[in-house]
Formats: structure tokens, C-alpha cells, sequence
């Protein structure tokens, strides 16, 4: 269980910090809420308390796990998938997962098909994503900007 003040990353999402915790009645049920402010984003999203491991709702990560992961990511062999769109369906499955590991791998990945081929529109979309999403990450380890954390993770794909 997460307490105010912890900084977190919700998955699909991207890092931000508990700022309160909520009693919300929902269809005659009162439940507890994690209140988590996205900065990068300038919103506000509230996760069921039950539901926090679900979502996986997680810690942060180091910059050392995070450059450890990109190396490992760069180094695999990325599945050939038979179209985009099974593709995308897979990648959004990794993010959702919510492990450093599975982000560096769709943004590694879809980095080299974007060099190699170019992606689909909704592909760009989600490498952009994804590399926000770390990127605030990274903006809350290092206490930098957001730019600053977003040329870091350009760093890291090389």
C-alpha cells in the first residue's frame, strides 16, 4: 500500500505522486482512492485502492535500472509480428504491465522500426507515449525538467 507523498508510476500514465487518499462512495460502496498527481501531464487521476496492484501501480525505478534495461532491450531480437496492428496490441500489453523492463523494449523496438522502415501513425504515437512515460520517470528521479528527462531517454536509445 502506497501513503501521501510517495512517487509512483501508473502505467499508460506515466510517474507522479500520491497526493491524498479519498473515501469515494461508488454505487452504494465506499472505497478508498489514491489521488495521484501526473505533473507532466497537469492532471489529476484517482485509482481504486484495491485495485492499485491490478493496475500495476509501482515504485520508482533508478536511472540505473532504467539504462540497464535499455541495454538489455537493444541487445534482443525483436519479434516479427505479421502486421502493425497485432504489433501495437502487443506493445500496449507490455505498457500496461507497467515493468521498466517491457517500456524500454516497445520504445527500443519501435525506435528501430522507425529508423528502419517507419511506423504507422498510431505506432508513432505510441513510441511518443511511451517515452513521456518514462520520461516522467526519469523527471522525478532526477529532479530535472521534463526536456532534460526526455533527452535522457533520447541518450539511452542512442
Amino acid at each position: 500500500m502506497f501513503v501521501i507523498g510517495d512517487r509512483v508510476v501508473y502505467p499508460m500514465h506515466g510517474a507522479g505522486i500520491i497526493e491524498t487518499i479519498e473515501k469515494i462512495k461508488l454505487l452504494g460502496e465506499i472505497m478508498d482512492y489514491y489521488v495521484m498527481k501526473i505533473e507532466y501531464k497537469d492532471m489529476k487521476v484517482k485509482i481504486p485502492v484495491k485495485k492499485a496492484e491490478d493496475l500495476n501501480l509501482r515504485c520508482l525505478s533508478t536511472l540505473e535500472a532504467i539504462e540497464k534495461a535499455f541495454i538489455e532491450a537493444s541487445a534482443k531480437e525483436f519479434e516479427n509480428y505479421p502486421n502493425w496492428n497485432t504489433r501495437y496490441r502487443v506493445n500496449i500489453e507490455k505498457i500496461k504491465d507497467g515493468r521498466v523492463e517491457n517500456l524500454t523494449e516497445v520504445i527500443s523496438m519501435l525506435h528501430a522500426l522507425d529508423c528502419e522502415k517507419g511506423l504507422s501513425t498510431g505506432e508513432k504515437q505510441l513510441l511518443n507515449n511511451s517515452k513521456e512515460i518514462l520520461a516522467s520517470e526519469i523527471k522525478m528521479i532526477e529532479n530535472n525538467e521534463f526536456k532534460e528527462a526526455l533527452e535522457i531517454v533520447n541518450k539511452f536509445i542512442g
